[in-house]
């Protein structure tokens, strides 16, 4: 793994907005606009390098699934915050279902510099974002820059093959809805939404438009409509699961969800047991039943114990995006309990490149490794100032 600098191309913003990618600048506190998509530096990979890599994803993967498995068996949703009855046995139900039920993908972020283990930071298996710039421009970059490499992206195939696959799991008659909040108002999830909708419509899927904030509830046939009346069978949502569990019309969310064999009237995409996923419990729950393992960081949920003493240790809330609300905590610090619950987790500071720190953000599509994004920042959080560069395996 290598950081090498780049002149960037003549007219890169309207090419790669042209290529799908909406949002080329991030605006900063100060009203400039800087890079999101930054060019002017790429890393290098090797072929053996990242098919060690590929090897950690899809290991890691096994891994979190088989800890859903001991969240339900052993009735551990109150260490992820679920503490309503309705909710943990929905989630428990969509798990024991998940073969009847589509599940898309998911994105590891994980701390690596090209010498030591791989390290998992979390797993964001129900919203990810950044997909759009990992599986469009970043590939065509490839091509124009360096014909010849390669890369590690398969998402854009992997994407329709999953849609295609899935596809006799959804209901018969009507079109699969692809879902954003309306209350985005920089576009990157609307980004995803357009880009997914796309790829589910080269798999052959009928679709269809709407706005989560456009949905509508019809008390005569207790079913969720689009903005014509029409029934809502089936929907992928960019909207977290624990939105749709707590808004204004979560019971009836509840109420109708189809988590597979006909037990409802709408099918949610991704399903309800990414919730065991997209918790930052899942890490101390990972390290608890694989202490020591080499691609794990110590993580707990009571607080940082040793790590406070020892390493020191970031405390991350269950649920955030973005690295809202994350704080880092130097060794020999007093240790400081949140009044939130939080994972604690061991301080790993992320790798610095020429003063860039970097996180790898690897693609799960369909269960199978798909991809990777990498996004630099200033700071050791990766916040929503970071920016996205492209890579190449030579």
């Amino acid at each position: 793994m290598e950081r090498r600098t780049i002149e960037p191309r003549p007219g890169w913003q309207e090419t790669v907005e042209e290529q799908g990618l909406i949002y080329p600048l991030t605006r900063y506190p100060d009203g400039s606009l800087r890079p999101y998509w930054d060019e002017s530096a790429y890393y290098v990979f090797g072929l053996d390098e990242v098919e060690a890599l590929e090897e950690v994803v899809e290991e890691l993967h096994r891994m979190c699934l088989a800890a859903a498995e001991h969240i339900v068996t052993a009735d551990r949703f109150a260490d992820l915050g679920i503490t309503d009855p309705r909710i943990a046995r929905a989630v428990a139900e969509a798990w024991r279902r998940r073969a009847e039920l589509p599940s898309v993908y998911g994105r590891f972020d994980l701390r690596y510099d090209g010498t030591g283990p791989a390290k998992l930071l979390e797993y964001n298996a129900d919203t990810p974002t950044s997909l759009v710039e990992a599986a469009s421009p970043q590939w065509f970059w490839m091509e124009e820059r360096f014909p010849g490499a390669d890369q590690w992206n398969s998402l854009h195939e992997r994407l329709i093959d999953a849609w295609r696959k899935q596809a006799a799991l959804l209901p018969p008659g009507s079109p699969l809805y692809f879902a954003h909040s309306s209350a985005d108002e920089l576009g990157e999830d609307l980004m995803t939404v357009a880009y997914l909708k796309e790829t589910a419509e080269q798999a052959g899927l009928e679709t269809d438009w709407i706005s989560m904030e456009e949905i509508g509830w019809d008390r005569l046939s207790r079913r969720f409509v689009d903005n014509r009346l029409r029934f809502i069978r089936s929907i992928f949502k960019l909207y977290p699961w624990e939105w749709l569990t707590t808004d204004r019309f979560a019971d009836h969310v509840l109420d109708t969800l189809d988590n597979g064999g006909g037990t409802g009237s709408t099918l949610w995409i991704e399903p309800a047991w990414k919730m065991l996923l997209s918790n930052k419990a899942l890490l101390a729950i990972l390290w608890e039943l694989h202490p020591g393992h080499p691609h794990l960081l110590p993580a707990y949920l009571d607080g940082p114990r040793e790590l406070a003493d020892t390493t020191g240790y970031v405390a991350k809330p269950l649920l955030g995006r973005e690295g809202a609300g994350v704080t880092l905590h130097e060794a020999g610090a007093a240790p400081v309990l949140r009044d939130e619950p939080c994972c604690y987790q061991q301080l790993a500071p992320l790798p610095d490149f020429d003063g860039n720190h970097v996180v790898l953000g690897t693609w799960v599509v369909d269960n199978e490794s798909a991809g990777l994004g990498i996004r630099e920042s200033s700071g050791l959080v990766t916040d929503e100032y970071a920016r996205f560069l492209p890579h190449v395996i030579l």
